[in-house]
């Protein structure tokens, strides 16, 4: 082996141009699929923690009423705080968040929104609810930037707000904007108002009521009271939609990645069945000489892997210091929220290294079984034929 090995390399070392040609290609669909993936991982994780850090939390407990998307069920999906959550409460490890239909008019005009009440200056999540107890009169509000500029207002304007109060009666109270907050998940952004959590229950009549009950990141499942009535979902189940969004990106993404790879491998497949055509008669004199058929196919199939080693050498050269940059750098993506889930505007690729081992395999592999198939031929090649440059 080690001998057709060496003869291998000297054969891809007299073809110098050929050879270099042939890896730079590979490398190149090389660098490129690990550059994607680790995109693709490095998107993933970031929009998970957005989404943890500003809406999921360490799961949440939903009010048997409350489904978010159906804007009919917000007006019965409350109920009192359950007993047990309160000491979570008070110690910063949950919030109870109260959610009510209403709408807001606003120098652009009215809209139908979503009301939510929170506690100001809770820490469970990142809604900058700490602006939610400036008193003036008039009832603090925090919108989200989008919804900010659907609404034409800024921090310090005003707005009408009207929801269902007491009895069926309708409620209009005036508001100002204490903060904009600039946040890429638009779950907690377009369509709401985050108001106190007190004045909303006041409003509403639904004192010491919420619908959802958040959970601090991290806290432990098993040590979450009880709470009749009300739905755990884990944050396994509140990210699904955001997982299955991203696996149909994934996918679509990596299309011109394999395909690129797909062009290098068929130069390489190219390359071996010219080579072959062009030393029959070198393949005919080794036969003749001694070496069996199979060796020479393994002759012709190390030469493919050499490709693939060749090029995963020469995608370090280049590769590696560009990847170690966008981690340490990230890539600046304006607008990536366009994207349809949560991001911020400086994406930070994950490079792990099952990923580089995965897909140096995957190279090695796939060159090695390109240069086999042209050369099973050889298999079924007389030495007579080959020496006089006939396939029979």
């Amino acid at each position: 082996m080690l001998t057709l090995l060496g003869l291998a390399w000297r054969n891809l070392r007299s073809a110098a141009l050929r050879t270099g040609l042939n890896s730079f290609a590979l490398s190149l669909g090389f660098v490129m699929i690990i550059f994607g993936q680790g995109l693709l991982e490095g998107v993933n994780r970031q929009a998970e923690r957005m989404a943890v850090d500003y809406d999921v939390g360490g799961g949440q407990f939903w009010q048997e009423n409350y489904d978010p998307y159906d804007y009919s069920t917000l007006i019965r999906a409350h109920a009192p705080v359950p007993a047990g959550f309160q000491p979570l409460i008070e110690r910063g490890e949950a919030v109870p968040i109260l959610v009510v239909p209403g709408t807001v008019r606003s120098a652009v005009g009215l809209m139908p929104v979503v009301l939510k009440g929170i506690v100001p200056g809770q820490q469970v999540v990142k809604i900058p609810s700490a602006g939610l107890d400036s008193g003036n009169g008039l009832l603090p509000v925090v919108v989200g930037l989008r919804m900010a500029q659907m609404l034409g207002v800024s921090a310090g304007d005003t707005v009408q707000i009207q929801l269902q109060g007491p009895e069926a009666q309708t409620v209009e109270v005036k508001g100002r904007v204490a903060a904009v907050m600039r946040t890429p998940v638009t779950t907690v952004d377009e369509g709401q108002l985050w108001l106190p959590l007190d004045r909303l229950a006041e409003l509403a009549g639904l004192a010491g009521q919420a619908t959802l009950l958040t959970v601090r990141p991290g806290y432990p499942r098993n040590k979450l009271p009880a709470a009749p009535g009300w739905i755990f979902q884990s944050p396994a189940v509140l990210l699904s939609d955001l997982r299955q969004m991203i696996g149909t990106k994934t996918v679509g993404q990596s299309v011109f990645f394999v395909v690129l790879f797909l062009l290098a491998l068929l130069a390489i497949f190219d390359t071996q069945v010219f080579s072959i055509f062009r030393r029959r008669r070198e393949i005919g004199t080794l036969v003749a000489l001694g070496m069996t058929r199979g060796q020479v196919v393994v002759l012709f199939t190390l030469e493919g892997a050499l490709y693939g080693v060749l090029a995963a050498l020469l995608g370090a050269v280049y590769g590696l210091p560009l990847f170690v940059y966008l981690n340490r750098h990230g890539i600046s993506f304006p607008g990536g929220s366009s994207w349809g889930f949560a991001l911020e505007e400086r994406m930070y690729p994950v490079y792990s290294s099952g990923l580089v081992i995965g897909t140096t395999l995957l190279v090695l592999i796939a060159a090695a079984f390109v240069a086999w198939l042209p050369a099973r031929r050889i298999a079924r090649l007389k030495p007579t034929d080959a020496l006089r440059g006939r396939w029979g």
